[in-house]
Order: structure tokens, then sequence, then C-alpha cells
């Protein structure tokens, strides 16, 4: 944005209906400032305003799109629900569709677990058993995700979905549980081509969300409250913040 001084010559300067078609160029994002007009703010710094990818400010921006991504297909959430770490997702999106709920942790003594394991090597959950597996921000902590993903099909019944979410342009963890984990970034193509082979004849979706704005202020650590509803919700297939996959098992499957 213009400093003061600027918008002050341009009111002496340029005539209203200039100054209207300015505004309106900047607020499309369709005017760019020459080299040197450039005002970082608040943004010019080494470190990001939070480490904590704003839940300590509010609601973090990828969180506002993994719930958009799972609100848009919440039909999906119905019968035998698989999720990772807790179920919340699974309340609040399935309701009274869920028939069943089960939460896979890899801690034995974690007190959502109702099955402990490793979606890597899974043998003891028996084939052909959820109807929809919700799988958010959990498959770039798993370095073989080919095998994790393997698993999924594998216990998903035919016609069963995977609802999942991967992070694309994001900050890795702090925090050593996670961080030391922490194996992938995904893309549009490269999350959609993984899951198109370990769902042999199924149906593959992928939905991308953010823009250049909302990945710098994702970066940032800054909450979504921090950003314009207009300014959360464009989607700019170049800048892909977040990644939502929906597959869905074949009804016949081999495997």
């Amino acid at each position: 944005m213009l400093d003061a001084g600027m918008r002050w010559l341009a009111k002496r300067a340029l005539a209203e209906s200039t100054r209207r078609w300015l505004r309106a160029q900047w607020a499309r994002g369709e005017w760019a400032p020459p080299v040197g007009f450039v005002r970082f703010g608040s943004l010019r710094r080494l470190t990001p305003i939070s480490r904590e990818y704003g839940f300590d400010r509010g609601q973090p921006i990828d969180r506002h799109y993994i719930e958009t991504f799972l609100g848009l297909h919440a039909a999906d959430v119905a019968g035998h629900v698989l999720e990772i770490k807790d179920d919340g997702y699974t309340r609040r999106f399935g309701g009274t569709r869920v028939t069943r709920s089960d939460v896979l942790c890899l801690e034995a003594d974690d007190p959502h677990a109702t099955i402990v394991g490793d979606l890597v090597s899974a043998d003891h959950i028996a084939t052909a058993t959820f109807d929809c597996a919700i799988v958010t921000q959990t498959l770039q902590l798993i370095y073989d995700v080919r095998a994790a993903l393997a698993t999924i099909h594998r216990i998903l019944k035919p016609g069963g979905v995977l609802l999942a979410t991967v992070p694309g342009m994001s900050q890795t963890s702090p925090h050593e549980d996670w961080g030391d984990r922490w194996a992938w970034g995904f893309t549009r193509v490269s999350a959609g081509n993984l899951v198109a082979e370990a769902f042999p004849g199924g149906s593959v979706a992928i939905e991308t969300f953010g823009n250049v704005v909302a990945t710098i202020a994702s970066l940032h650590g800054l909450s979504a409250a921090e950003l314009r509803p207009d300014e959360l919700a464009h989607r700019d297939p170049e800048y892909q913040l977040s990644i939502g996959i929906r597959a869905r098992k074949a009804l016949v499957s081999d495997r």
C-alpha cells in the first residue's frame, strides 16, 4: 500500500476518477508498486509472528481450509468412520449419520485411542472395515506414505471414502513429536498421483486452498480472523497452502 506521503501526492495530482481506478486495480491485485515502493510493515522480520500456526491467535488459516473441505464433503462422513488421533471431526461433520466411530493412535496410552497402530503396518485392522476414513494433516508425517495409503485403501469397504488433507506451502512443526517426523510437503499433482496409485479403479478428486496473502499470513502464524473473508476464500492454484483429497474405493476391488 502507498505510504501517507504518496497518498497525499496522488490526491493532489490525480483526478478523482483516476484515483478510483487505481483503488480498484489495487483491490483486484492488478497493480504492482514499482521497485522500492513495496512496504513490508509488520511482516519485515526474520522470525515469524508466531510459530504455533496461529493457534495462539485464533483459528489457524490451514485449519480454516481443512474444515471448509470437510464441510463440503460432510455427507461422506457416515457409517463406520475411522479418524486419526481423536474423533472431533467425525462427530462434528458426521452427526447422526455415524453408526460407529474408531480412533487410530500410535500411542497405547492415548485416552482417545480405540485402535493402536501405525498406518504403515496395520495388519491387525481387518480388511474392508470402514465406510469413511478422515485423515487430516497426517500423511506428511509418514515417510512411507505409499504404504500408509495402501493400508487406508485396504481397510475401507468397497465404495468407502477417504477424506484427507495435507500441507502444501507450510512451516514444519516446532514440536519434537511432529517436527522429527515431518517428511513431506505436497502439491495437487503429487497428492493426486499418489492417491490414484493407491485407489486403482476408484475415483480421486483433489482441491487446493490458498493464495499469496493467505500463504504469507499462514507462514507468519497469523490466524484466519486476521484476514478478510474474500482473502480467505480466493483460490490461486499457484499458491497451494492446503490440499484436500477425496478418494472413493472402487465398488469391486481385489484388495
